[in-house]
């Protein structure tokens, strides 16, 4: 029987499919084979990745898949849990230099999803180039998988104990909107900005990266429509599993902290908003927020244990994916690759927008940020004002590629 902690499948939709990912542009070309054997030799390390669905009665669990992952070398987009993928819930594609994972955001977030692609860049650097790296830090073949891994995330905390904490934001029914009609042309844009520039900027305004990108995105998407009294509400990415204290589970266990930006603080300064900003979310990030928060997801899968197959992947699925905030705002915390580094060009996080209208996923690697800015819609003019907003608060950017979102989809038929 599952656990309020597994993956909730039925979450995902082919209207939402609820993907995510990681894109690296390497040094040279890809080889395609030797991807499909580094892909291969991790299913003995990370078998939680290597599983399709099982329908039952009135649920999907994950079951092992020994079917080869998909590995393409086209850009182009697959449907998961079908023939095409081999009934996996991850694929793998190259083209040219760029390779990209992508795998059902119901498994795993960004934190647990991390390690593998630097195991997968390990094997797979370590056969390309020949060389002997050093394999600290790595989770490679051979090693043993711990339970805190792959076991209950949460073990001795007493979930059902939990108390609402002292401070919730609201809900918003009218918050602003960026694309409310249109959401089938999703677009991305790759930006490389210096990491200097962005904890310079961070420092003089005693905050952090994720509040910098969202303070200046909040003035963007204001910047558009300067006349609107509508709330912008930008979500903020939560890892409760280590504000517990696991940092290792490869389950999702993420979720958000709401910051709002309301038509009164128009006229505050950049440091009075960054300072207000942080301390939303810095009031939402307690540890009784996450126990709360794993209360509450307990008791909505307690709920829905009694409902029919048919519902959950219906109003269920339906209501995961309305539309939740104006923006959300995501810094995974990756560090360097060591050894691999000199390989690397390029490194990114990916998401599909989903609940949102824009989503920025951010990482940092090699002395400079990464970031992915992912639209629902394919006008640049919001793009263009945000990197604006980056030029005039002292922060220089290149931008790395710009295309059509093209990410897998999902179906449960």
């Amino acid at each position: 029987m599952s656990e309020f902690y597994d993956p909730l499948l039925y979450i995902s939709s082919e209207k939402y499919p609820n993907m995510m990912g990681a894109e690296v542009t390497l040094k040279e070309d890809v080889d395609g084979a030797m991807l499909s054997e580094a892909v291969e030799a991790l299913r003995e390390r990370y078998p939680y990745f290597y599983v399709r669905s099982r329908m039952t009665e009135n649920d999907i669990v994950l079951v092992p898949n020994p079917l080869p992952v998909t590995v393409r070398r086209t850009w182009e987009p697959v449907t998961f849990n079908t023939g095409e993928s081999n009934y996996h819930l991850m694929a793998v594609k190259h083209e040219g230099r760029r390779l990209a994972v992508e795998i059902s955001h119901c498994i795993t977030d960004g934190a647990g999803f991390v390690p593998y692609i630097k195991s997968l860049l390990f094997l797979y650097l370590s056969a390309k180039t020949g060389e002997s790296f050093d394999s600290r830090g790595f989770r490679l073949p051979g090693q043993k998988v711990p339970e805190t891994e792959t076991g209950n995330p949460f073990p001795g905390l007493d979930v059902d104990a939990a108390q609402p904490p002292a401070f919730q934001m609201e809900p918003i029914a009218d918050f602003y909107r960026l694309n409310p009609e249109n959401r089938k042309d999703n677009h991305c844009f790759h930006l490389k900005l210096p990491e200097a520039n962005v904890m310079r900027i961070c420092r003089e305004n005693d905050t952090s990266p994720n509040v910098l990108f969202t303070v200046l995105l909040a003035g963007a998407i204001r910047g558009m429509d300067p006349g609107s009294d509508k709330t912008i509400r930008i979500a903020i990415g939560v890892n409760h599993k280590a504000l517990l204290g696991n940092y290792d589970n490869y389950r999702m266990f993420a979720s958000t902290a709401v910051t709002d930006f309301p038509k009164s603080r128009e006229k505050d300064d950049f440091t009075k908003l960054c300072t207000i900003i942080r301390g939303q979310l810095m009031v939402q990030t307690q540890r009784e927020n996450s126990l709360w928060y794993l209360k509450t997801l307990k008791t909505r899968f307690e709920s829905f244990q009694p409902l029919s197959l048919e519902e959950k992947t219906g109003w269920i699925a339906e209501e995961a994916a309305l539309p939740r905030y104006t923006a959300t705002v995501s810094y995974t915390k990756t560090g360097d690759f060591g050894p691999l580094d000199p390989y690397i060009e390029e490194f990114y996080m990916l998401a599909d927008p989903g609940v949102t209208d824009v989503v920025c996923e951010v990482v940092c690697f090699r002395h400079s940020f990464y970031l992915t800015f992912l639209q629902s819609f394919a006008d640049q003019g919001l793009f263009r004002t945000f990197t604006d907003a980056l030029m005039k608060a002292g922060i220089p950017h290149q931008v790395m590629g710009m295309e059509k979102l093209r990410q897998s989809g999902i179906t449960w038929r």
